[in-house]
């Protein structure tokens, strides 16, 4: 269920960002995929909390997840707030990034395989995350999982890559990409 369409001016230039950082990043959201972790999906023995169970940063996608936040730095955005889905990649892509206190949120937790009738609550509810920040200063940094950022942007980040998105009118407008470093 994509509920946005990336413009054709979607891009990483530095345009984008300057006029982010103008606007003391006002309503401005990072839909950032997770870091390098090699593999697809999660083993069947898979468990929230235990790190051993899942898929996981390879030492590329941890030295990647420091160059995002280094990256961010460099932007001089303020932070409004970083979520998390609750998958160890994510928590720990966040974390590395040191760009400020990781909260979990189940919301943001992998749609992949899932056939849960809740996906489509946790997309609604992720979207109205990003509508409540509409009128909020400071960039929200959501670190979560391709497939969910898909079903909100239509867009397929690569590991590491950032959609950047406004809400406007009700639905999600995409307006840059941060590069995957």
């Amino acid at each position: 269920m994509a509920l946005g369409l990336p413009s054709a001016s979607a891009s990483a230039s530095a345009d984008v960002w300057e006029k982010v950082a103008k606007s003391n990043s006002k309503g401005y959201v990072l839909l950032l995929r997770h870091a390098v972790a090699p593999g697809v999906g999660d083993p069947i023995n898979f468990k929230i909390g235990d790190c051993s169970t899942q898929r996981n940063l390879s030492e590329e996608g941890k030295a990647q997840a420091r160059r995002i936040g280094n990256w961010i730095k460099t932007q001089q955005l303020p932070i409004a707030r970083v979520e998390s889905s609750r998958w160890c990649r994510a928590i720990d892509t966040a974390t590395l990034m040191n760009i400020g206190k990781v909260t979990e949120n189940s919301n943001l937790d992998s749609l992949f395989q899932d056939d849960n009738p809740d996906s489509d609550l946790r997309t609604a509810a992720t979207l109205a995350l990003i509508k409540k920040h509409r009128k909020t200063s400071g960039l929200l940094v959501l670190v979560f999982h391709q497939v969910n950022i898909t079903a909100l942007t239509g867009v397929a980040p690569a590991s590491g890559e950032g959609i950047l998105v406004r809400a406007k009118k009700g639905k999600i407008e995409v307006i840059g990409r941060s590069p995957a470093l």
